[in-house]
């Protein structure tokens, strides 16, 4: 379904020369679609969900004569506040904009602080929700257009590293989740382990500085560095833990 709506975006953009985007795309959707504008050759492509580092994204696909823009994109910034001794959590936040008759893929991250939540959505509805929402849980809010400030923290990491014999997927995940080896190439072939979203069985399969690998009960794991290569032939990684 996420490559019919690829080309279909691809076909409208060139048809009617202007740029053309899709619904807020999860991380595993935002990894293919990376993978079918390669595929495709559509290099005039954009991912964008309203802050550099979000997880959610629309995919915007750009006339070749028009570089690609992150102001073009229709996303609105709601920020909602509350009382700082309200604990509001992100599940309160979603069910009521879901409860509104947003789908979810109408809205973008939604990241939740004390006090204060920011969260982005379509252009197209971030007036009506403006209207309709007052109160998240039963706690009283206000909100209002756009953001001020820092944002929320949107997540918690922590860091690790270490130095292995490859850049073989199960030396990365042996390191990432501290067993041996032999244990993380049996997970591997298990089908326990998902490089970029995908379950791979190979642990020879080789990961690259950006991948991300999940560990099914182990967390999930940003791989941010591969290399240098110590004197002594070894390779360093080193990436962050999804807290």
């Amino acid at each position: 379904m996420l490559e019919t709506r690829f080309r279909d975006l691809v076909r409208l953009c060139a048809a009617g020369g202007r740029a053309r985007f899709s619904a807020f795309l999860d991380e595993r959707e935002a990894f293919e679609a990376r993978k079918l504008a390669e595929r495709e050759k559509a290099g005039n492509i954009l991912l964008w969900g309203g802050y550099p580092e979000a997880e959610r994204v629309m995919l915007g696909v750009f006339p070749d004569f028009i570089r690609p823009d992150e102001a073009e994109f229709p996303v609105d910034a709601v920020t909602a506040v509350f009382r700082k001794c309200d604990r509001l959590s992100h599940r309160d936040f979603l069910g009521a904009l879901l409860h509104t008759g947003m789908e979810r893929s109408a809205l973008g991250d939604i990241l939740v602080g004390e006090g204060r939540c920011v969260f982005f959505c379509r252009r197209e509805i971030s007036d009506f929700l403006l209207l309709q929402i007052s109160k998240i849980g039963g706690t009283g809010v206000r909100m209002t257009k756009g953001f001020d400030g820092p944002l929320p923290e949107a997540r918690r990491f922590e860091e690790w590293d270490a130095v292995v014999a490859s850049a073989r997927l199960d030396c990365a995940a042996a390191a990432a989740v501290s067993t041996s080896r032999e244990k993380a190439s049996a997970m591997i072939r298990s089908g326990l382990v998902q490089l970029n979203h995908e379950t791979v069985v190979s642990p020879s399969e080789e990961v690259r500085e950006g991948d991300t690998i999940s560990v099914r009960g182990k967390g999930r794991f940003a791989l941010d560095q591969v290399g240098p290569v110590t004197k002594k032939g070894r390779l360093i990684l080193r990436g962050r833990k999804y807290l």
